[in-house]
């Protein structure tokens, strides 16, 4: 009797909905938060809960377009999927899956220099000794499984979102100011107030992207079709709830005029109300960024994954260890990527051109899922999640509105 060959060595569908939801919130709610309250203070003044919530009901627009996707078509690569399966050009579908690499990488690159910059101001070790070291230890982490990769950045997580419990906490006694300070943070007719509230929202919503980078680790979750959709669903339920809170903690807490502006907000806030030093902040602020950066590197190697398997990508991009269950190639190479962009470049205009690359990605996706419910049963009975046809519409029409004004501003200045 011939002995059958053995097959390849596949992922390890090992992800339920909570470790896949913490993913999820770990590349959403990223170090940006901590300083971002100041500059959307700025904006928004004390709108800036409602920036925040208009920009969570636009991100959710392409959040949904994304839930149904997944549903129909539970693959790594997942945005190069939802576009082969809207488009069938297979150009666009090599295209948009190595930009989503591309703006993971670069993304990644960025957080690793904003590290370095953090960390030696405490200490005077050599930028390349700290790059090095980071690099090193996370794609360890990365390569070595994918249940200890997600673990870890699980813990790394739950952390950064205690941070802002943290924050929360401290200032929590001036919620029972809100009631009596209600009206200044309700807002009039007045046009100038809106101006403000919607360029509010422009910031805000680069906070809230990060959930696309769930539907990736879909050849990994058990039972794809349901559990990636709930965790990207409650990832923006989570995020848009805790930005909120931290938001309005931070107005009642500390005057406008010290918030507006700050780079440091959320450890004002903390130290204004514990007579601390807030240093604890900080120190949360560079696990996050960790965080970040291993969840960029753990994407970026299963899009180049799931390209293989298309067929778009050599076969050695697809090629699964039998100890790690991980593309353990597709690995070293993201991780090395960032390595050289992170050591060798200031990455301030490439940093500028992710929010770029991942705005025209979401207009693709959207823009796909149209087509899809135009060719097919527009409701089909296979998926388990099925939205209106104005969401895609919606979601398209606000990623590219956002990319359009990306670009005249790029323009202009």
């Amino acid at each position: 009797m011939t002995d059958q060959p053995a097959s390849p060595p596949k992922l390890k569908r090992s992800l339920t909905l909570l470790p896949l939801t913490l993913y999820g919130l770990g590349t959403t709610i990223g170090a940006g938060i901590y300083a971002l309250i100041g500059e959307m203070a700025l904006v928004a003044g004390y709108q800036m809960p409602v920036s925040f919530l208009i920009a969570a009901a636009l991100a959710t627009l392409t959040g949904f377009s994304f839930v149904e996707l997944s549903s129909r078509y539970p693959k790594a690569a997942g945005e190069a999927v939802y576009v082969q399966q809207g488009f069938d050009r297979r150009w666009l579908t090599i295209v948009v899956g190595l930009l989503a690499v591309s703006a993971g990488t670069v993304s990644a690159a960025s957080i690793v220099n904003g590290f370095v910059g953090y960390l030696q101001s405490f200490t005077d070790i050599h930028r390349t000794i700290i790059i090095v070291a980071l690099m090193l230890g996370m794609t360890v982490v990365a390569a070595w499984g994918i249940g200890s990769s997600v673990a870890a950045a699980a813990i790394l997580t739950v952390i950064e979102i205690g941070g802002l419990a943290i924050v929360i906490a401290a200032g929590g006694e001036h919620l029972a100011d809100l009631p009596a300070r209600i009206n200044e943070f309700v807002p009039t007719f007045d046009a100038g107030m809106w101006a403000g509230i919607f360029a509010g929202s422009f910031l805000a919503f680069y906070a809230f992207i990060g959930f696309e980078d769930i539907v990736n680790m879909a050849e990994e979750t058990k039972d794809p079709t349901r559990v990636v959709p709930w965790a990207i669903i409650l990832t923006l339920a989570v995020t848009a709830v805790l930005y909120v809170l931290v938001s309005v903690v931070a107005l009642l807490s500390v005057p406008l005029s010290e918030l507006a502006g700050s780079a440091a907000p959320l450890k004002l806030v903390y130290a204004r109300a514990t007579g601390s030093s807030g240093a604890l902040i900080g120190v949360i602020g560079i696990l996050a960024m960790v965080n970040g950066a291993l969840i960029q590197l753990i994407k970026g190697a299963r899009v180049l994954y799931g390209l293989s398997r298309q067929g778009v990508l050599p076969a050695w991009f697809g090629q699964v260890n039998a100890r790690t269950s991980t593309p353990l190639n597709a690995t070293l190479l993201v991780g090395a990527a960032i390595f050289i962009l992170a050591l060798w470049f200031r990455l301030g205009g490439l940093a500028q051109a992710t929010s770029l690359i991942t705005l025209g990605v979401f207009s693709l996706v959207n823009l796909a899922l149209v087509r899809v419910k135009l060719r097919d049963d527009p409701v089909d009975h296979t998926a388990i999640f099925n939205i209106p046809i104005w969401i895609p519409l919606g979601g398209f029409a606000v990623s590219a509105g956002f990319l359009l004004t990306k670009l005249v501003q790029l323009a202009s200045g």
